[in-house]
């Protein structure tokens, strides 16, 4: 039907050992491929190979397709639609579907294969990142890690910004090498996949905001996002940032000030963040990390959240009910490395973005401390930021897991 790329998902997680217990957000999945207990981990059977057999093995059986057909490769067929004839099944969900406008091209123009191939189907303009990267300054502060501080307009076509920065710094010094500093200041709405794989000594900012995945995949540096002076609405009340916000993340500080979409800091494996209220599905998969909100939340916090800290104010006592309880405990903030763990994040927030939220806990610590609630994993009930008695459990030889 013109298709010329392909997605696989499940059958090659098959394909390297995954046994589809429908299990991964327990935390025991018996071949270890969705754990982080280091005994079911241990027994992943996966190598590289096994999936680089299975695409050879798709290779040889889309090629036999092709010779049966009469052609020689993929882009000899791509678009020929004349090539297609619709199943002939009697089923109720689809007796109705009309597929003859697909089938006949009417409308369409007529290109030959090559002609498709040839087109510059991906390019939607001019690339933000690479206008950043042409900047001689940004050229020098990264070639001779030193401080660099821009300000840049940002609309949302722009997306995944900051992605090929961070390649371009990653390739040169890996992952933590860089010693320089790159301050970018960006001003308006972001598309998807703002800060995504930042990398240590990248400290963006935007003031505006911003759409889904926001922090996607970043394993250092500083986000912070504010909205602009003067908006008109109070941004605790308000989303600033869309959903699935620092999936995969594993390093690096974040600060919002407003709320965020539906699950976020899904997978989240270290990063730092304060947040002033989400939607639903908080710390999903959370493996790592510390995640504070100062606002209400939706619907299944915490599901299959594994590792990792969540400190969630509740001025009006509704958030019990909310958590997934499966993995999680719920406790008040008792041990000392907590509370000053909480109160240095909420400080960061207030200092990075002006929050009034924020200053209004700080300002009245000592009432709303008793209103937040830490969510513990199993993983960390012996950390010192979630055990009270921490000094007298670690003197009885239990080992302490360090949260972040």
């Amino acid at each position: 039907m013109g298709a010329d790329e392909y997605g696989f998902g499940s059958v090659a997680m098959i394909a390297t050992g995954c046994v589809m217990a429908r299990i991964c957000h327990t935390n025991n999945c018996p071949v270890g491929v969705a754990s982080q207990r280091e005994e079911l981990r241990a027994r992943f059977p996966g190598v590289p190979g096994d999936l680089v057999n299975y695409f050879v093995y798709v290779a040889e059986e889309v090629r036999g397709t092709l010779a049966q057909l009469g052609y020689e490769k993929m882009d000899d067929i791509i678009g020929r639609t004349e090539l297609l004839k619709p199943r002939q099944v009697s089923l109720t969900k689809t007796q109705h579907i009309d597929l003859s406008y697909i089938l006949s091209n009417v409308g369409l123009p007529k290109w030959s294969s090559t002609e498709i191939r040839n087109q510059d189907v991906h390019s939607n303009g001019p690339v933000l990142d690479e206008i950043i990267l042409s900047d001689p300054e940004v050229v020098e502060a990264i070639e001779r890690e030193k401080e660099v501080t821009k300000a840049v307009e940002i609309h949302n076509v722009d997306r995944a910004v900051c992605g090929r920065i961070a390649g371009v710094i990653a390739k040169q010094y890996g992952d933590t090498g860089f010693a320089g500093q790159l301050n970018i200041v960006f001003n308006g709405s972001a598309g998807q996949s703002f800060g995504c794989f930042l990398t240590p000594g990248m400290n963006i900012r935007l003031v505006g905001e911003a759409n889904d995945y926001v922090g996607k995949g970043m394993a250092g540096g500083e986000l912070v996002i504010t909205p602009v002076e003067n908006t008109g609405f109070s941004p605790e009340d308000a989303a600033i940032v869309g959903n699935t916000c620092l999936y995969g993340a594993t390093g690096g500080q974040v600060f919002v000030r407003g709320k965020a979409g539906e699950r976020f800091a899904v997978r989240n494996s270290l990063v730092e963040a304060v947040v002033e209220g989400t939607g639903d599905h908080c710390c999903e998969y959370m493996t790592g990390g510390c995640v504070v909100v100062l606002g209400k939340v939706g619907r299944n916090v915490a599901a299959g959240m594994t590792g990792g800290l969540a400190y969630i104010i509740d001025e009006d006592d509704t958030l019990i009910p909310k958590v997934n309880k499966e993995i999680v405990k719920i406790q008040r903030v008792n041990a000392p490395a907590g509370q000053m763990q909480l109160k240095s994040l909420i400080e960061a927030h207030v200092e990075k973005t002006g929050s009034k939220r924020g200053s209004t806990i700080l300002s009245e610590w000592e009432a709303y401390l008793p209103l937040f609630w830490q969510l513990v994993p199993p993983s960390e009930e012996d950390a010192p930021e979630a055990c009270a008695e921490f000094e007298r459990v670690k003197a009885a030889g239990r080992v302490a897991v360090q949260s972040s």
